[in-house]
Formats: C-alpha cells, sequence, structure tokens
C-alpha cells in the first residue's frame, strides 16, 4: 500500500471519528450532504476540475429539484416501487445522489502530451457509490450503537436506490451521432427508478432546462477540465502574438483540439433535444408534456439553430477566434 493510500485512510478514519452521531433521518441527510459536497471541492482542488466541482454538484441538485417538484402531483400515479412513495423521504435520496454523484474523479493515464485525459465509462461512478455508501453505512452504525431498540435510518432499500440513482449518470459515447446518452436511460428490460431518471436527467440536462448561455459555459469548463493544458498553451500564444513569436505546430494542434470541441458541442445539443422523446419514455404523456412544456423549454429546433450559428465550426477557423468562442481569456490568470 502506497503512503498515500495510507494518508487516504487515515483522514477517512479521522473524518468518520469525527462526525456527530445522527439524531434522524433528516439530519443524517444534511451531514451526507454536507461530507458530498465537502469530498467534491477536495477532488476539483486537488485534479484541477474546472467543471465537476461544487458548482455543478449544486446545479444538478437544482435541476433535479425542478424535476422533482414538476411532477411530485403525479408522484403516486407514476411511482410503481412501494418503498419510494414516500415522496419527501425520495427526495430527501435525490438530494443526496445530487450532491454527491460525482465525488470521485479518476482519469486514465495521458498517452501523450496535447491530448485530453479520459475518463473511463463507469469507474468513477462506482467509485463514488462505494465511498458513498461506505460513509452512509457507518452513520447508520453509529446511530444503532446509540439506538439499538431503532432500525437504521437508511434501509438497504434506501442503499439500493442510491447505488441505482449514481449508476444512471454514467455516459456512453454514440458514434452515430456524435453524442452523449445515458444507458440506463435506454435499457427497456429494466425499468428505471424515478430518483434514477431524475439524476440522469438533471446531470446532463443544462441546455433544457438552463439555456444556451449555461449550455456554452458547461462546454467551457469540460473543455479545460478535460485538457489542463489549455490555459498554459493560450496565455503562451496570446504572449507571443504580441512579441511576434512562431510555435506554428503546438498552435495547430490546439487549433485542432478547440475546433473539434466546437463541432461536438453542435452534436452533443442535437443529440439533448433528439433523445429526450426516447429518455422519458414509459411515463405518462401529461408528465411527458409537462417535463417537455416547464423544466426542458430550451430544448427546440430554434434552439439547436442558434447554437449552430453561434459556433464557430469551419475548417479554417482561426485560433483566435476559438478562443474567444470558449471565452479562455477570462480563466488566464494575470
Amino acid at each position: 500500500m502506497s503512503h498515500s493510500q495510507d494518508k487516504t485512510i487515515l483522514e477517512n478514519s479521522l473524518l468518520k471519528n469525527s462526525q456527530p452521531i445522527p439524531k434522524s433521518f433528516e439530519q443524517a441527510v444534511s451531514m451526507i450532504k454536507e461530507f458530498a459536497f465537502a469530498e467534491v471541492g477536495k477532488e476539483a482542488q486537488k485534479k484541477q476540475l474546472y467543471f465537476h466541482n461544487y458548482a455543478h454538484a449544486e446545479a444538478v441538485r437544482r435541476r433535479a429539484e425542478i424535476i422533482f417538484h414538476a411532477i411530485e402531483p403525479f408522484w403516486t400515479q407514476i411511482c410503481q416501487e412501494p418503498a419510494l412513495l414516500d415522496s419527501k423521504r425520495a427526495k430527501s435520496l435525490i438530494d443526496i445522489c445530487a450532491a454527491s454523484h460525482d465525488m470521485v474523479q479518476l482519469f486514465l493515464p495521458l498517452k501523450s502530451p496535447q491530448t485530453a485525459r479520459v475518463r473511463e465509462s463507469g469507474v468513477s461512478e462506482n467509485a463514488t457509490i462505494d465511498k458513498l455508501i461506505d460513509f452512509i453505512k457507518h452513520l447508520n452504525q453509529k446511530f444503532i450503537a446509540q439506538n439499538p431498540e431503532l432500525s437504521p435510518l437508511f434501509t438497504q432499500i434506501d442503499l439500493q436506490i442510491i447505488r441505482k440513482s449514481i449508476s444512471a449518470t454514467i455516459c456512453l459515447f454514440d458514434t452515430k451521432d456524435n453524442s452523449i446518452y445515458q444507458p440506463d436511460l435506454y435499457n427497456s428490460q429494466q425499468k428505471i427508478t424515478l430518483p434514477a431518471r431524475i439524476i440522469a436527467l438533471a446531470d446532463i440536462g443544462g441546455l433544457g432546462i438552463d439555456g444556451m448561455s449555461a449550455y456554452f459555459q458547461e462546454g467551457s469548463l469540460i473543455l479545460l477540465e478535460e485538457n489542463p493544458d489549455i490555459i498554459p498553451l493560450v496565455q503562451e500564444f496570446l504572449a507571443e502574438k504580441e512579441n511576434n513569436g512562431n510555435n506554428g505546430e503546438v498552435y495547430e494542434n490546439l487549433r485542432q483540439r478547440l475546433l473539434k470541441r466546437a463541432k461536438f458541442q453542435i452534436s452533443f445539443a442535437k443529440g439533448r433535444y433528439v433523445r429526450l422523446n426516447r429518455e422519458l419514455e414509459g411515463l405518462p404523456i401529461e408528465v411527458i408534456l409537462v417535463l417537455k412544456e416547464k423544466v426542458f423549454k430550451y430544448l427546440s429546433e430554434e434552439t439547436i439553430k442558434k447554437i449552430e450559428a453561434l459556433t464557430p465550426t469551419a475548417d479554417n477557423t482561426t485560433l483566435e477566434k476559438l478562443i474567444e468562442f470558449f471565452e479562455l481569456g477570462k480563466y488566464i490568470q494575470n
């Protein structure tokens, strides 16, 4: 076992021992969310995460809340799991999953410089689930030790719901339309639970729920997170440009990477628009109408046309234009 692993185990042990004993389910939920947000923040700082940080976790929590409130009037009608009929408890589990769903971020080793770092599908999510469930079980144990006559705060069914909900955020890339999708939303053999559907839709639903400006900003942040060398390169490029310097091969590589990402943003937006009907399948028509009209209100042909018009995709697009489009200048430290 490495020194860093020893240190992590020690830190986790100290953290657990320092936690007070929860007196109720509601207090435990608050403690878990506080723990999750803190872990997300530490991971973001340690791994230079522009996107998978507190802001994203909070955005997913907010978007999940919007979806939940839109369908809450239909809850008993559409909820097929007896354990989830209590919508208040289900909402608490959704809040936990939203806060913690990206708690661990693991990247594959870079094969070469000036390439994007990659997360292997499902690895970060499964590591997150293990860390979260371990923490919840610890709170259960402390509560039972103090209250041996009572049942655990979180049941095995609760833990299963949490596990399935975070698993539903696992994404795959579809080469047919160059877009991202979450396979659990497409699994007709195993019906997805309501909390899992809500968390999955909230996770990559920024365009539909928050609109085009938020979508562009998220795109820039994901670009920087996956390519931590970009800001130093942009800074170097702008400095050399002022001094009439030239590092053509490096900057052409950067231009191609930015151009590829710009084209992907259009494909991803089109995917979100085209895929929504499929991702809402199985819900009653009145619920689908509410979600499409009041929640995912920005998913329209008009929005896609605006994104296409504003996104530079011509093969001869200059590096300066791409830097401007992704607003990279504002991330340069002066």
